[in-house]
C-alpha cells in the first residue's frame, strides 16, 4: 500500500564495474507491508522499520514504526483487491479510508496527512546512489535523522538503507564488509566485519537480492561513506563489490525531530 512517493535522477552506464550518477528520473514509493508476509521475508534482516530519533526525554537513542518500507517503481506489481481491509498493518485504518466510489477504492485519512507533514523531513529521499561491480549490484538510501547533545556536543544521526541485487546467474555469498566514514571534523573511522547485521546472504537466482538497514552518527553536520563488500564464489574465490560514495548531510533548516509515535 502506497503512501506517498519520492522522485530522485540517476544516469546508468554500462560496463564490468558501473556507477549511476544524475541524470535519469525513478519513482520510490514509501509503502506498508502486509504483515501475513512477514513470516516469508527471509532475505532481509528484519522487517523493514523506519527508525527516529526518540525525544530527549526518551532513554532509548531510537525508536522504529515496523512494517514501512520504500520501493521502487521498477520494482512495483499493481493488483487491484475488493477487500475493504487488503493490508494487515496496524496504521492501515489510522491513515485510509475504504470508499467504494473511488478509484482505487482508498482515500487518505487526516492523520495520513498530518503525519506525512510532521515527518516530511525524516521520510523523504533526498538521494539513491547505485553502483555495480561484477554483476553485484549496490544500492544505498541516506536518511538524515536529526541532532541530539550528548556530553555538551552535538551528535548527528543518519540511517541507511543497502540493497544488494545479483544480476547474474552464478551463486555468490556475502562474506565480509569495509566501510570507510569520514567526518567533516577530519576524522576517518575504517569499519571492518564478516557479513552484515549478523548475517552473510547468499545470493541466487532464485532469491537475488538482499536488503538491510542500519545507522551511522557523527559529530560534525556533513561527511562521507563508502566502502567494498567481499563476496565469495562457488569455487572459493573472492572478489570485492564496490558501495558507491554517498554523502551524509544534515539539513540546515531543519525543525525539531519527530517526538514520538503519536497521531
Amino acid at each position: 500500500m502506497f503512501l506517498a512517493s519520492n522522485v530522485y535522477r540517476t544516469d546508468s552506464t554500462a560496463g564490468q564495474s558501473s556507477k549511476e550518477v544524475k541524470g535519469k528520473t525513478h519513482t520510490y514509493y514509501q509503502v506498508l507491508i502486509d504483515s501475513r508476509d512477514c513470516p516469508h521475508i527471509s532475505q532481509r534482516s528484519q522487517t523493514e522499520a523506519v527508525t527516529f530519533l526518540a525525544n530527549h526525554d526518551d532513554n532509548r537513542a531510537l525508536y522504529a514504526i515496523p512494517g514501512l518500507d520504500y520501493v521502487s517503481h521498477d520494482d512495483v506489481l499493481p493488483y487491484s483487491s475488493a477487500d475493504q481491509h487488503p493490508i494487515h498493518h496496524e496504521l492501515f485504518d489510522r491513515f485510509l479510508l475504504c470508499d467504494p466510489e473511488k478509484v482505487p477504492p482508498f482515500v487518505s485519512r487526516e492523520t495520513l496527512r498530518a503525519w506525512q507533514e510532521k515527518n516530511h523531513p525524516w521520510l523523504e529521499l533526498s538521494d539513491v546512489h547505485r553502483e555495480t561491480t561484477e554483476n553485484i549490484r549496490v544500492t544505498v538510501i541516506p536518511f538524515y535523522m536529526g541532532v541530539r547533545e550528548a556530553q555538551n556536543s552535538h551528535v548527528y544521526w543518519w540511517r541507511y538503507c543497502i540493497r544488494l541485487e545479483n544480476l547474474g546467474n552464478e551463486v555468490v555469498q556475502l562474506r565480509e564488509r569495509h566501510w570507510r566514514i569520514f567526518s567533516l571534523t577530519g576524522t576517518l573511522e575504517t569499519v571492518r566485519g564478516r557479513g552484515v547485521v549478523g548475517r552473510e546472504p547468499v545470493l541466487s537466482r532464485e532469491q537475488p537480492a538482499f536488503q538491510y538497514s542500519s545507522h551511522v552518527s557523527l559529530q560534525a553536520s556533513s561527511g562521507h561513506m563508502w566502502g567494498t563488500f567481499r563476496f565469495e564464489r562457488p569455487d572459493g574465490t573472492h572478489f570485492d563489490v564496490r558501495i558507491p560514495p554517498f554523502s551524509l548531510e544534515s539539513n540546515k533548516d531543519e525543525k525539531a525531530p519527530p517526538t514520538g509515535y503519536s497521531w
